[in-house]
């Protein structure tokens, strides 16, 4: 008698899976795409066996599908995660997302003397390089690593 148990979470019919978040960004990836107000089911697994990350995050959102700014936070977050769209029960859109060479509006500048942190006016960096994320302000010019808002 196999007495191992598992938890079956059942396939959204129209929806978008992020797969392949690193385990310690779930519950950042899930916040900064303000996923408690949604009001469809959202299932978050964290700490799930991966091959390629050790262990890995997956979030189902049923009913949602991500606008390019969105997928651009999930990048700056995540940026191992893999999207899949999903539609009447089949994979419509699968694909790594990848970090914008310009983030705009996403990231938080670090210098608490830059325009973006004393005046109204939208955050713009310029990617550096991807791996680790090192961005540079458009105003001010400090370089950093990624604060998200």
């Amino acid at each position: 008698m196999d007495n191992k148990k598992e938890l079956v979470v059942s396939a959204i019919e129209n929806g978008t899976v992020i797969d392949h978040i690193p385990a310690d960004a779930v519950y950042k990836v899930a916040s900064i795409l303000n996923l408690s107000l949604h009001d469809d089911e959202v299932i978050i697994g964290t700490n799930l066996e991966s091959k390629k990350l050790g262990k890995k995050g997956i979030i189902k959102i049923k009913n949602k599908y991500f606008k390019q700014n969105e997928i651009d936070k999930i990048a700056v977050a995540a940026p191992t995660a893999t999207l899949i769209e999903i539609k009447d029960s089949k994979k419509v859109v699968k694909r790594k997302v990848e970090v914008p060479d310009i983030l705009q509006a996403i990231v938080k500048c670090i210098n608490p003397n830059c325009i973006t942190n004393v005046e109204d006016v939208q955050t713009k960096f310029k990617v550096i390089d991807k791996h680790p994320l090192t961005i540079q302000c458009h105003y001010c010019e400090k370089t950093q690593q990624p604060a998200m808002h």
